[in-house]
């Protein structure tokens, strides 16, 4: 899966900036809402140091996830 940062949020301290961008595995069908989209959070964390959850980004608003083939 890929996700994007859909816009620019700046909450609680966690700035995101439109186009962000992380690759990551999943088994399931829909990682930003299934198992508190821990995959999507950790992804974010890893590459560029910052909680998405903690900048209340955690919503199809914010962050588009695809399915990469």
């Amino acid at each position: 899966f890929r996700a994007t940062v859909k816009l620019n949020k700046w909450n609680n301290g966690v700035r995101l900036e439109k186009g962000m961008s992380v690759e990551f595995v999943s088994n399931y069908a829909a990682p930003l809402s299934t198992n508190g989209g821990k995959e999507v959070i950790a992804a974010f964390e890893r590459v560029y140091g910052v909680d998405i959850h903690k900048a209340g980004a955690m919503s199809s608003a914010c962050i588009e996830v695809v399915r990469i083939k």
